[in-house]
């Protein structure tokens, strides 16, 4: 017996929660766009798309604003319920960097001795990473450059992650006034083993592509130096064999007068991103040809055990990380913010240690002996 009497409405709803409100196109902001999938050959097909959720703040390497947060939590949830979205791919502008994680000007000139508007901004925080690890798409973090600090924490939160060569990856909470409780002391434990990661989140050193790569930390690693039309590998870092010595070299950077030159040429390349994106839409292909409800399912149970963890200590994490905004975040971020004016970008933390040991309260007193000083102040002393 035919069903055609059943009474159906065929108008499709529309369950996003924004519009375009949050994204822009002039830094410092977020930008939410589509692009078609490209098959196998390259070709673009018709109706499908991948979403691409780009962190705008190139000066000052991509680090996020409050405003930019609540793009990406837009972006995430958009491309997650929109039905000819296949995947996202989380990247950011320029050649420099993906992410440095939040922005440091806002945290000391805004944020700092004020706890509940941190608090509050630690909700918005929590809300991106759940935006991630959420999505009903599959997720892409392409790395164009640094991933450092949030972005390394934001980064993780995606399924898999393909790089440029060129980008370094690590931690900087510790060093800057801060614990990387927004992903890190989740996430890495589950990529690295439980010394690598515990190296990486608290050194806060910087860890080449290769590196990461051969620890397993990332999917894949692009060349993207192209010199007359043929692309190097990044001439900084150790990729022509594996052990020296003894010791694994593979992925070390380069030290000495080497180490300089390949700085020093790194400067002028031509960065080109073609085998990058390449990778990239390679991936989206694979992607676009599975059964896309099971495909849902598996990233959501593989997401779980990144999800236990983060989600056991979020919330609590966010108190202490506003109340530290009133001791070592608001020196490490002041102090980081008026680098120019001191030439220093971090505390005297010797003297920091001396005072702690004589048992000297946090006061402003306290603060003037370990912070930088102004250059000129320090002339005219």
């Amino acid at each position: 017996m035919s069903l055609s009497w059943l009474v159906k409405d065929e108008e499709l709803k529309n369950h996003s929660l924004w519009g375009k409100e949050y994204w822009g196109a002039e830094p410092p902001c977020a930008i939410y766009e589509k692009k078609p999938l490209l098959d196998a050959s390259g070709k673009e097909i018709e109706g499908l798309y991948s979403a691409w959720v780009t962190l705008n703040n190139p000066a000052q390497y991509n680090s996020y604003t409050t405003g930019m947060v609540k793009g990406v939590i837009a972006g995430f949830q958009n491309a997650s319920l929109d039905r000819s979205v296949a995947a996202v791919v989380f990247t950011g502008a320029g050649d420099k960097a993906f992410c440095t994680g939040g922005n440091t000007r806002e945290y000391a000139q805004y944020y700092s001795g004020k706890p509940n508007e941190y608090g509050e901004y630690m909700d918005l925080f929590n809300g991106m990473v759940d935006s991630i690890l959420q999505c009903k798409k599959p997720t892409i973090c392409r790395v164009n450059g640094m991933r450092v600090a949030g972005g390394q924490e934001i980064g993780m939160a995606c399924d898999l992650t393909i790089s440029a060569d060129t980008a370094v990856f690590g931690q900087a909470g510790p060093r800057h006034g801060s614990a990387p409780d927004g992903g890190s002391t989740d996430f890495l434990p589950w990529f690295l083993s439980i010394e690598d990661a515990i190296s990486n989140c608290v050194s806060c050193e910087l860890w080449s592509a290769y590196k990461v790569k051969r620890l397993g930390l990332i999917s894949q690693v692009a060349r993207v130096i192209n010199k007359d039309g043929k692309f190097l590998r990044n001439p900084c870092v150790v990729t022509d064999k594996y052990v020296e010595d003894g010791e694994i070299v593979y992925g070390e950077f380069l030290e000495g007068e080497e180490g300089r030159k390949a700085r020093e040429f790194i400067k002028t390349a031509q960065i080109d991103f073609a085998l990058l994106d390449k990778a990239v839409h390679n991936m989206l292909w694979k992607f676009t040809n599975l059964f896309p409800g099971c495909l849902a399912k598996t990233l959501d149970s593989l997401r779980a055990k990144k999800k236990y963890f983060w989600d056991q200590a979020k919330n609590y994490n966010r108190h202490w990380l506003a109340a530290n905004m009133n001791t070592e975040a608001f020196m490490g971020f002041h102090a980081f913010d008026s680098r120019k004016i001191t030439g220093q970008d971090v505390i005297d933390f010797v003297e920091y240690r001396k005072l702690i040991a004589q048992g000297k309260p946090i006061d402003e007193a306290f603060m003037e002996a370990v912070m930088p000083k102004p250059k000129e102040r320090a002339k005219a002393g």
